[in-house]
């Protein structure tokens, strides 16, 4: 609630209250998301290396509290905004515009610690060698995601009301209190929480380990059986409490770090090792097809609101709709989806597939990203429907209103809830569960960087097409008058980079190996049935 109070609607106070024009309220929109999706990178190392999630969330917590009350106070002072006399505002003070992003880049920093560690320490409360609870954490993700949901939902229909007709002091104020509520609640159940044992002191150590001793015995032969390769012995995972990974055929040039006898003056590295670096390498891969998809999804909170401006947004003789409140309904499409999901979708393809979740994580990330391509193709549409109109009457000025009702909007708002139901939780849940067993805070963050490189990327999109279009005679495609520009053009845009992401994900989904973890053993050496590797949609399988 705390983050989507902020977000669904903070384009409109930069060009209401602080008044930036389009382009670089878009700009600094997307650089703050940007931010709080892409400092969990930092919590989660912190998380996995030195203080355990519990300790890193509770620190991050403090932080994102104090970053709110500074927001709320920054929009409720009269000395931090701008003054307005008869009409005309003056332009916002050096002081007041740094206080106001020193607030919210505050609350960036804190849900770095936040965002990465309270859905991992969720799923860490399920035993995973309990058959009863792996079958129940296999609903988790769906319904921690729900639960997000019903905070995002009051954000978009209350909150921002609020803010627009009652004050942005009280509807910044509103999510502070949530929010110390919300801490309240978690640390009540302190007493009855699992934590996980971190097995290793640096886990991201691997990753630098491996690279560097196979770059060491580059020169050296791999053995034609991968048995011959160094793995340690099982009483040393038993002993450990570690989990042994089988040997994957992929990155083979990974595999010579684990030749017996090598140059790198040190013992080699074990096969688990080498495979987890694998997994990492294999999740990059995947990450990079997430990207524009995550682009997409930053439309909302942007240019879909500037757009939704533009509507008539009336609804009855005198209640006007706000364009961030149709946001909402992304929510509301979540949140019928997700019970429809895992009560009627999952068990039908169960029983069709064998699969416990029904499909794969990644046949999941595809009918999300095929839905999605449909939901922008649907925006350019409409695009096109409302340029049609405003050239039919003739409409110039940027506040004249397109007699066009803004729930022509609503299809794409809906599709994209659909499509987050199969890949936003799907990726939350494929880089957790993907992760390396003693990462996987920092492989949640997979999830997180993406959507923040994602909100970046569409800030450099949206300045470099504003560039490149506003030239001469011809007018930019995203101009401060969207009644006078070609937003349509950039849709169109939009939806060739996503038909041609889809492509490429389809490509990386069929190289992918999913993580199999295994006990059991023959002569000292792993079996792995290269058949099961194949079909096998499971994450985990112990």
């Amino acid at each position: 609630m705390a983050f989507y109070g902020i977000a669904s609607n903070l384009v409109n106070y930069l060009t209401t209250q602080l008044h930036e024009d389009t382009v670089s309220s878009v700009r600094n929109v997307n650089s703050w998301s940007g931010s709080v999706w892409i400092t969990p990178i930092l919590g989660a190392y912190i998380a996995d290396t030195y203080l355990g999630r519990f300790w890193t969330f509770t620190v991050s917590s403090l932080i994102y509290v104090m970053g709110m009350i500074m927001l709320t106070t920054a929009v409720s002072l009269k000395s931090l905004k701008p003054t307005c006399t008869n009409g005309i505002c003056n332009k916002a003070s050096t002081s007041q515009v740094a206080f106001f992003y020193i607030s919210l880049y505050t609350i960036a920093l804190g849900a770095g610690g936040t965002k990465p560690n309270i859905s991992t320490f969720g799923a860490d409360q399920f035993d995973d060698f309990n058959p009863h609870e792996k079958e129940l954490k296999v609903s988790f993700f769906n319904w921690w995601m729900f639960s997000s949901f019903l905070g995002a939902l009051f954000a978009t229909l209350g909150l921002v009301y609020i803010q627009e007709n009652l004050g942005w002091g009280l509807g910044y104020g509103v999510p502070t209190v949530g929010l110390l509520v919300s801490l309240v609640v978690f640390y009540l159940g302190t007493p009855i929480y699992r934590h996980k044992v971190r097995k290793t002191k640096s886990p991201a150590r691997d990753l630098i380990q491996v690279p560097v001793t196979a770059f060491k015995n580059r020169k050296l032969q791999l053995p034609q059986n991968p048995c011959q390769l160094h793995e340690h012995e099982p009483q040393y995972y038993i002993n450990s409490g570690k989990r042994q990974v089988h040997y994957t055929p992929i990155f083979r040039f990974l595999d010579k770090a684990a030749v017996k006898d090598g140059n790198s003056g040190r013992p080699p590295c074990s096969v688990t090792q080498v495979e987890g670096t694998k997994l990492v390498l294999g999740m990059m891969l995947i990450w990079l097809v997430t990207l524009v998809p995550s682009t997409i999804w930053a439309q909302i909170n942007t240019l879909f609101v500037k757009q939704g401006t533009t509507m008539d947004r009336s609804l009855g003789s005198s209640f006007q709709i706000p364009a961030a409140s149709l946001g909402s309904f992304v929510t509301l499409s979540m949140l019928i989806s997700v019970p429809m999901y895992d009560r009627y979708f999952v068990p039908f393809m169960r029983s069709k597939t064998g699969n416990p979740r029904g499909i794969t994580l990644l046949q999941r990330l595809g009918i999300g990203f095929v839905i999605q391509v449909i939901a922008i193709a649907i925006a350019y549409a409409v695009e096109v429907r409302r340029m049609h109109v405003i050239r039919v009457h003739q409409i110039t000025g940027p506040k004249q209103i397109v007699p066009m009702n803004i729930f022509w909007l609503l299809p794409q708002y809906v599709l994209l809830g659909i499509a987050d139901v199969f890949n936003a939780i799907g990726l939350l849940e494929f880089f957790y569960d993907q992760s390396p067993e003693d990462m996987q805070s920092l492989g949640t963050t997979f999830f997180t960087s993406g959507i923040g490189i994602g909100n970046f990327l569409n800030s450099f999109l949206v300045t470099m097409v504003d560039k490149l279009t506003d030239r001469g005679e011809h007018k930019s495609w995203i101009g401060d008058n969207l009644n006078d520009s070609h937003l349509d053009y950039y849709y169109g845009f939009l939806l060739v980079i996503s038909t041609l992401n889809l492509g490429a994900f389809i490509w990386a989904s069929s190289k992918y190996v999913y993580k199999r973890e295994t006990k059991e053993v023959n002569e000292g050496c792993i079996e792995m049935d290269s058949k099961a590797l194949e079909i096998s949609p499971l994450g985990l399988q112990v």
